[in-house]
């Protein structure tokens, strides 16, 4: 096991070493700084022996002792499988945004934005690209993105598609590299019966605005690498502009929140439950 520590000023890695004082099978590579998510991950892909799998995992995940072996066991019963993902739920066992999903093309993320899926909710039209709300496949499926809080990756399809995109800093990367990975002919195989909890955002919420300021930077380019040439000017101009516009009313509730303590939760958690 390799952990990659993008400079924690708490005291996580002595806690770790504490808990895991003659596992020779860890090894920590301290980065001393914040690099970002794919920075952080690549920077350790070049020391790894080989492997036919290579699980990419977050911190705040908690797993069964079988997890990883199940998994490996379904990536081997279907080769075209590039990576695999399995049901990521939250701490109180349901399943988590983002999860499985559909890319996000411009127009399902205006919708997403506008919340037109809660207006027309059976047209096909303004469906959401979260799949959370619809039935749970009964055997290993492909699906088109799902979260980098838990990847597993063929080793050889890393080697063709290459690492994470540096260029993003937190969040849009895992989309990214789903469609790269689609992109070089590969599937994205969800197994629905493998569950692991995720604690999300337990590592970032020291500061919360700084983490939705690289989300929206992160949409914005994941816009212009896959779609500008693809879509309508216009379209791909209300995108940027709702992305931005979205940023600044999150500004304008974290800074209502410094003014006014007293401001309640779930009104800033409504605008933040869109993304």
């Amino acid at each position: 096991m390799w952990v990659s520590d993008n400079g924690s000023d708490d005291d996580s890695l002595a806690l770790l070493r504490q808990a895991t004082p003659n596992e020779a099978r860890l090894n920590i590579v301290e980065n001393h700084a914040n690099l970002g998510f794919a920075k952080g991950n690549n920077r350790i892909l070049p020391l790894l022996p080989e492997s036919e799998f290579i699980l990419f995992l977050n911190p705040d995940c908690l797993l069964r002792p079988d997890t990883i072996s199940r998994m490996c066991s379904a990536m081997n019963e279907h080769p075209q499988a590039g990576m695999a993902s399995c049901l990521i739920v939250n701490p109180d066992g349901s399943e988590q945004r983002g999860c499985r999903r559909t890319l996000p093309t411009p127009w399902q993320s205006l919708v997403q934005v506008l919340q037109l899926q809660r207006l027309f909710p059976a047209s096909s039209l303004f469906r959401s690209f979260n799949l959370t709300d619809t039935p749970l496949p009964d055997k290993p499926t492909p699906v088109e993105a799902t979260s980098g809080a838990f990847m597993l990756v063929r080793s050889s399809a890393l080697e063709r598609v290459g690492p994470l995109d540096e260029g993003y800093f937190l969040h849009c990367e895992d989309i990214d590299w789903c469609a790269r990975f689609a992109g070089q002919g590969y599937q994205l195989l969800f197994v629905p019966d493998v569950r692991i909890t995720h604690y999300q955002g337990s590592c970032s919420k020291r500061h919360p605005f700084r983490v939705e300021w690289h989300k929206h930077r992160g949409m914005l380019r994941f816009y212009r690498k896959f779609y500008a040439q693809r879509y309508p000017l216009p379209l791909m101009w209300a995108v940027y502009s709702m992305v931005i516009l979205r940023l600044t009313v999150l500004a304008c509730l974290f800074l209502g929140r410094r003014i006014v303590p007293g401001m309640r939760r779930d009104q800033r958690e409504d605008v933040s439950s869109a993304s």
